[in-house]
């Protein structure tokens, strides 16, 4: 289903002379508006004037993650006080939170987007909604909620948390469509195997899972406990929330609503395009928005832009599932990894959960050791020991063949490493760095 195909399906060269008003139109209203980004302007020796084709956005400078906390709360608000009738916020836990404040026609923006993000994973007026992202502050449960009733679904405010409650729910009222974290559907069928209940025996056919990085593998195993699609969607508080860019049935790539979200790919390190295709840094301008509107965002994820066309009909460009993030990868040894290629590696050996938790120390030797704890099976961990030494050294020649350095892998038994009901902690790291 496609909610919008006037704007998912609009020709190319139209698309862009749109792209093009809207940022004349944002950066006259950021110069003229917001001291910060006059001041930006100014130092990077450019006024809105400079803006004659969609290619100039390069020239223009970027805003980061500190920006934004260095300006809370009000300080990148575009719009009088008066207008803004919504807010929503970071939980601030490496600092000062990060503000988004709407007007009437951001949230109007964000039904719209959340729409064509449901939509895409087949969500209609027919569909019963078990919506178990985080409601307050978090966009998470607001942006699925304002989705589900832009299409007519029936939705169930559900928020995170009570799982006992929430399998009730789920089979009760016969929800059709699941939305949370990949890490919180793994958990919820985990409770759902230990109380008796056969999720193939729900209606639950589909579902929506983001804010946090996931891998193919683990989109398999929600796929397998469930009977049913998972799909992958994408956003950040920063931007508008979820709904930022969407797979579709086709499930290959995210759908970027660029005819309101302007992305970008940089070098992480020198801040300049790269060729098309390849993996860097994604960027986005908020074209259209009204409260918190933000010029070239650098979310430090890491993805590429898929320019080749989709067989679901829509034009619009998509990213790559997400590669790992610039902060959240690990530097072991002078090695680089993401979290999600453990995980990858993981789900692939049988006898395994897909929970795992990453511990590093700098040990007397001044090395970096890392220990991997990964959960087992609970028919294999009541086995005999010398399967369970197996299962461990095959998991550490995995590891040492994917990764390229050698971990400590330490098998714990079921449900030892402790749940999350919002983004999953992967990673302890304990060195002074």
């Amino acid at each position: 289903m496609i909610f919008n195909p006037e704007y998912e399906c609009m020709e190319t060269t139209a698309r862009k002379k749109l792209q093009l008003a809207a940022l004349k139109n944002l950066t006259e209203t950021l110069y003229s508006k917001v001291p910060f980004y006059r001041h930006k302007f100014m130092e990077s020796k450019i006024t809105p004037q400079d803006i004659h084709n969609i290619n100039d956005i390069e020239k223009l400078p970027f805003t980061t993650k500190d920006d934004l906390r260095d300006n809370y709360p009000h300080g990148l608000r575009a719009c009088p006080q008066d207008r803004i009738v919504e807010v929503h916020m970071s939980s601030g836990t490496t600092g000062k939170p990060v503000v988004n404040e709407y007007t009437i026609k951001d949230l109007d923006i964000w039904r719209q987007v959340m729409a064509r993000t449901l939509s895409g994973a087949g969500c209609t007026r027919d569909d019963i909604v078990q919506n178990c992202y985080g409601y307050g502050l978090f966009t998470g449960g607001a942006g699925v909620h304002y989705g589900s009733i832009a299409i007519g679904a029936e939705v169930l405010p559900m928020s995170s948390g009570n799982t006992e409650r929430q399998l009730m729910i789920m089979r009760d009222f016969g929800s059709t469509m699941l939305t949370c974290t990949p890490s919180y559907a793994l958990f919820l069928a985990e409770e759902a195997a230990e109380a008796g209940i056969n999720l193939y025996d729900l209606p639950i056919k589909k579902g929506c899972f983001g804010a946090e990085p996931w891998s193919e593998n683990m989109r398999t195993e929600i796929e397998t406990r469930y009977n049913m699609k998972a799909y992958d969607i994408y956003g950040l508080t920063e931007i508008i929330g979820p709904g930022v860019a969407f797979e579709c049935k086709a499930q290959d790539g995210l759908h970027v609503n660029e005819d309101l979200f302007y992305p970008e790919i940089i070098d992480p390190v020198t801040g300049k395009a790269v060729p098309a295709g390849e993996k860097g840094e994604l960027v986005f301008t908020t074209l259209t928005r009204e409260g918190t509107p933000l010029l070239r965002y650098r979310t430090r994820d890491i993805t590429c832009i898929i320019e080749e066309p989709c067989k679901c009909g829509r034009t619009t460009r998509r990213i790559h599932r997400l590669f790992g993030r610039t902060d959240d990868m690990l530097i072991i040894r002078g090695v680089n990894i993401f979290p999600s290629q453990i995980e990858q590696a993981l789900i692939e050996i049988e006898g395994t959960e897909p929970q795992y938790l990453i511990i590093i120390n700098r040990g007397d030797t001044h090395l970096d050791e890392v220990e991997l704890q990964v959960e087992v099976k609970k028919d294999l961990f009541s086995d005999e020991t010398r399967g369970l030494e197996s299962l461990r050294s095959r998991i550490e020649q995995t590891m040492k063949s994917k990764l390229q350095i050698g971990l400590k892998v330490k098998l714990v038994e079921p449900k030892t490493i402790e749940r999350s009901i919002g983004k999953a902690k992967r990673v302890i790291d304990n060195r002074k760095i």
